[in-house]
C-alpha cells in the first residue's frame, strides 16, 4: 500500500480508507481476542492466532499513515509491534521466548504510536495522550507481581487509550487535508 494520495474506485480518499480500515482490524482484534482470553481452549488459541494477524494488519496500515508525520518512528513502530505479534508463534518453538510477554512490546508500541498521533495534524491530541497512557499501562506487565496487584486496572489504560483510537478511527478516519499537508511537507523536508 502506498502513501499515494489519488481517490480509490469509492471516491474516499486513500488515507481515510486507510484509516477505517485501521479501526476495522483493531476492532477485529479486540473481538478475537478477548475471545481467546475467554474461551482459553483450542479454539481460543485460533481465536489469539486471528487476533495476531489482525495486529498485524493494524501495524501495516499504521506504519504507512504515519510515515508523513516521522518515517523512521513509523518504521521502529512497526519493527517493536512485529517483534510483539511474533512472540506468541515464536514462543511455541523455542521456549526462551515464551517467557516475554508481549504486552510489555505492545506498551512501547503504543507509546511511539501515541507520540506519532501527538505530532499528527490529522488527529486529535488527545488520542495521542491516550495511547501514551495505554503504553504505560500495558508497561507495568514487566513486572508480573505488580501487573497481578493492579488487575483488573491494569488493562484499563489500553482498553481506553485503544478503544479510543479505533472507535475514532471507524468513525472519523483522518482529517484527510491535513494529512496530505503533512505528507507534501514530509516529502519537502
Amino acid at each position: 500500500m502506498s502513501t499515494s494520495v489519488a481517490a480509490d474506485q469509492s471516491g474516499q480518499s486513500v488515507p481515510r480508507s486507510m484509516a477505517r480500515l485501521a479501526g476495522f482490524f483493531y476492532l477485529l482484534t479486540f473481538v478475537t481476542g478477548l475471545f481467546a482470553w475467554l474461551a482459553r481452549d483450542k479454539l481460543g488459541s485460533g481465536s489469539g492466532m486471528v487476533a495476531g494477524a489482525c495486529y498485524v494488519v493494524v501495524t501495516l496500515l499504521f506504519y504507512h499513515l504515519f510515515k508523513p508525520v516521522n518515517r523512521s518512528l513509523s518504521f521502529i513502530a512497526a519493527c517493536i509491534s512485529l517483534a510483539g505479534c511474533a512472540i506468541g508463534p515464536v514462543g511455541l518453538f523455542v521456549h526462551a521466548f515464551s517467557r516475554i510477554n508481549p504486552l510489555v512490546l505492545f506498551g512501547c508500541y503504543c507509546l511511539v504510536i501515541g507520540c506519532l498521533i501527538w505530532n499528527s495534524t490529522f488527529l486529535p491530541p488527545l488520542l495521542g495522550a491516550l495511547m501514551i497512557l495505554a503504553g504505560f499501562g500495558w508497561l507495568t506487565f514487566l513486572s508480573p507481581v505488580l501487573a497481578t496487584r493492579l488487575a483488573p486496572f491494569s488493562f484499563l489504560p489500553g482498553l481506553i487509550g485503544e478503544g479510543a483510537l479505533t472507535l475514532w478511527l471507524l468513525v472519523r478516519g483522518v482529517d484527510e487535508a491535513s494529512w496530505r499537508k503533512q505528507l507534501s511537507q514530509s516529502q519537502t523536508s
